[in-house]
């Protein structure tokens, strides 16, 4: 379980990419600096806005993060992730090449391949970053379902402007202008009419 200590810790600094300027980081009560970066990446997953997949194979893309899997769990993890109907249509299936950082695929098509990349991983911790932001309306839809079951029974921080993505989380924290705001449930933000209300309302926001 990952707690945050302080006002200003950057999502990237859980998988130690860059190093907090402040504040601090605990997971299952150890400091994040006292993890080795090797052990803690193991145990993170990550989808993010920039979909960045390799010039390599679908097949290769999603089992990056466990190059041992076999067919069946690759497929598994694909279907998932709302993933498996199209990768089958494609003319090599999952020995399809995507081009040069998923090129030969649309914006939802190479979410898909990296949530099934992180289901195959199978992370404690999953770190969502602006996942659906560049989707259009169907695309978000199928990613958002991918998305729920990725979720369930794993520590999850989610940074989202499009609110349906963090509609059920335990737990809201509100930013304005880098400052926390508000924090609590959907309904009881909801209730507080401010910030988060107004959000919604903007949005045109409607519940699963």
């Amino acid at each position: 379980m990952g707690l945050l200590e302080g006002e200003k810790v950057h999502l990237w600094t859980y998988p130690r990419f860059i190093s907090a300027k402040s504040g601090k980081i605990y997971i299952d009560g150890l400091p994040l600096d006292k993890i080795q970066a090797a052990s803690l990446r193991a145990h993170i997953g990550i989808v993010n806005q920039d979909s960045f997949l390799f010039h390599a194979s679908v097949r290769d893309n999603i089992a990056f993060g466990k190059p041992d899997a076999s067919q069946e769990e690759i497929e598994v993890a694909a279907k998932i992730a709302h993933a498996h109907l199209f990768i089958s249509q494609l003319v090599d299936g999952y020995a399809t090449p995507v081009g040069d950082r998923g090129v030969q695929l649309s914006g939802g098509q190479r979410q898909r391949i990296c949530i099934a990349r992180a289901i195959l991983s199978n992370p404690s911790i999953l770190l969502l970053d602006e996942a659906t932001s560049a989707l259009d309306t169907e695309s978000e839809r199928l990613v958002q379902n991918a998305l729920d079951h990725l979720m369930h029974n794993r520590t999850t921080l989610v940074i989202a402007h499009r609110l349906s993505t963090i509609q059920r989380a335990d737990l809201i924290v509100v930013l304005d202008q880098g400052r926390i705001v508000a924090q609590g449930t959907h309904e009881s933000l909801l209730a507080e009419d401010g910030l988060y209300s107004r959000l919604i309302e903007m949005q045109q926001f409607t519940p699963y």
